[in-house]
């Protein structure tokens, strides 16, 4: 099909472009036939631009125009003009164009919904048909906004002496963390590859190859439960840098966040970012990724308490618990079923109960207070700076339960007293440092993890690795924004025998440990130095510069929170003969 290619895009023409002679390639967004002059618009990635037609002057066109529709596909020529009318929204309201002739490229038929922004439509439906939901400018500034972020992403990186390696898609699986996708191997039944959760092992095999610096955009894959901010398959900024400590790692992240948010917002991020370690961050903030761009601070009573005649309280002290609180400012006029459903809301977090006590125009009421003392109540007023108009919420429970029901809590309160509204344009950056580098799971009756198991110990506690791990911290570093992990690192063990110990310690037998990671023990055995690095998670990079937390809107492709893809209808069956290939035969459910 020979048709007049675009001369101009649909979204840069101006007020000094009138005169000009132009020719478009788009979609019609709307036509509006108002008698005297026909409307119609047409968009592309770069904007959108209004047609017109006078039909006193242009009968013919007119009369043609007759058969076009939303979404079809048309060329255009035409010369630029100021409006009569400027639409302000748009960049291109100033003008408009004159059609002189127009085309047809392609027909559409009638769309299962429309094509604006503000849509009020389900998401399944729009990921179902999710090449019509690309159309929608909302989602492609966010595409344009993902490439501005890869193109800085390399640039910085080369420009920091870093080298882009491809590591594998197909590896070894690995039993540590979330489940992999496994790739059954045809050439050997039987036999699977895995998808990567993360190319660690071979990162840290190319420091110990001597190439010093690396960088990857990834794709990583995690066969886990599904969130809003999850998906079974997403991308990565991986790095890796030999010869450092973690203030080196850290020194290069601030620059690159600082690079893109310059280049993106026009901000300039104050450097070098706070540091908060994990223990400040639970005891303060319920979180060890607290969203620091407002207070609320948690208040332990614990101590206060010691004593109390009050059973709920008394038993958590006797137990080893901690008896907590937020103070939510001016909220002391919600009503019961207000705290009734922040009540449910904590239980959902696995707390037993909430208590909380709350004063509005000096009518002072509580859950609790009548079973405790007068001096106890005053000195919890104290503790949490109560005032007139506040409301006092109260969690007992053990250590990590307390804070982790009041963190979300906070937050909670945050949206529903209009606190995040306030703040949805700030930008608070922050490091949580100094994790446990063990934690201990009563199911399986072992030790796990906290970050994986190539993360090193603090000098100061490497000795704890033989007498009391679970004191052992790790050199571990988040980066938090505004209440989102972007990325976490580590400095990782470049000693065979910490190593070794290190999966002892995770209940590997050294048969276990040289079968699994064989091939990694063996490269620290030849001279690794010392290393260490951090992925950033590209799409909740994304997600934060396009102000959506739904991670489904900055991924071209999602899955559905069930792990679905709607518009190709992946996972699908496969025939027999493939699986017969692969020695594969199917458990059939009941």
């Amino acid at each position: 099909m020979s048709f007049p290619k675009r001369s101009y895009n649909c979204g840069i023409l101006r007020e000094e472009n009138a005169g000009n002679e132009v020719v478009f390639n788009g979609w019609i967004g709307t036509v509006r036939d108002m008698g005297g002059l026909i409307f119609i618009d047409i968009r592309d990635r770069f904007g959108i631009t209004q047609l017109v037609i006078e039909p006193e002057n242009q009968p013919e066109l007119a009369e043609r125009s007759k058969e076009l529709k939303s979404e079809f596909v048309i060329w255009a020529k035409g010369t630029v003009r100021k409006r009569e009318n400027p639409n302000l929204k748009i960049p291109t309201g100033l003008i408009e164009v004159l059609v002189s002739d127009f085309g047809i490229l392609n027909r559409a038929e009638l769309p299962p919904f429309e094509i604006i922004d503000d849509l009020n439509t389900s998401e399944e439906l729009r990921l179902k048909y999710r090449f019509l939901d690309l159309r929608r400018p909302v989602l492609q500034k966010n595409f344009i906004l993902r490439n501005q972020i890869y193109q800085i992403t390399h640039q910085y990186f080369y420009e920091k002496g870093f080298l882009e390696i491809e590591t594998p898609v197909l590896m070894k699986s690995t039993p540590e963390g979330a489940r992999d996708f496994l790739v059954p191997s045809r050439t050997y039944n039987g036999r699977f590859y895995a998808l990567p959760q993360s190319p660690q092992q071979y990162k840290q095999i190319l420091m110990v190859s001597g190439f010093d610096r690396y960088m990857q955009i990834v794709k990583c894959f995690r066969d886990e439960d599904l969130r809003s901010d999850r998906q079974p398959e997403f991308t990565q900024i991986d790095l890796e840098m030999s010869f450092v400590e973690r203030e080196d790692v850290m020194e290069v992240i601030e620059g690159y966040f600082s690079k893109v948010w310059k280049e993106i917002k026009g901000i300039d991020i104050p450097t070098p970012f706070m540091k908060m370690t994990y223990n400040d961050a639970m005891l303060n903030y319920g979180s060890d990724k607290p969203d620091l761009r407002f207070d609320m601070k948690i208040s332990t009573l614990t101590e206060i308490l010691n004593g109390t005649e009050f059973k709920v309280f008394a038993d958590t002290i006797a137990n080893n618990g901690v008896i907590a609180a937020i103070n939510a400012k001016g909220c002391g006029s919600y009503s019961r079923k207000k705290i009734d459903e922040l009540t449910e809301f904590a239980k959902k977090y696995g707390a037993k109960g909430l208590a909380w006590m709350k004063s509005t125009n000096g009518e002072f009421s509580s859950s609790f207070a009548k079973f405790l003392k007068e001096e106890e109540i005053e000195n919890i007023k104290k503790a949490v700076n109560f005032e007139d108009g506040d409301l006092v919420l109260v969690v007992a429970d053990s250590w990590h339960r307390s804070y982790t029901v009041l963190g979300a809590l906070r937050l909670e309160v945050a949206k529903q007293s209009g606190i995040m509204d306030k703040i949805k344009n700030d930008y608070s950056f922050h490091w949580v440092i100094d994790f446990p580098l063990l934690d201990y799971d009563e199911e399986e009756s072992r030790y796990i993890a906290m970050h994986h198991p190539f993360t090193s110990p603090m000098n100061e506690d490497s000795e704890l690795l033989n007498s009391n791990p679970a004191k052992a911290r790790a050199k571990a570093y988040d980066v938090v924004v505004n209440g989102a992990e972007l990325g976490g690192g580590s400095i990782r063990i470049h000693d065979q025998a910490i190593q070794s110990r290190m999966f002892e310690l995770l209940g590997f037998t050294k048969e276990d440990a040289q079968s699994k990671f064989g091939f990694l023990l063996d490269a620290l055995k030849y001279g690794a130095p010392p290393h260490g690095g951090l992925a950033l998670g590209l799409d909740r990079i994304v997600m934060t510069l396009a102000g959506t937390d739904n991670i489904r809107d900055v991924i071209a492709f999602p899955k559905t929170t069930t792990g679905l893809s709607l518009m190709d209808g992946a996972p699908s069956g496969v025939d027999e003969k493939q699986l017969k290939e692969l020695g594969i035969s199917l458990i059939k459910g009941e």
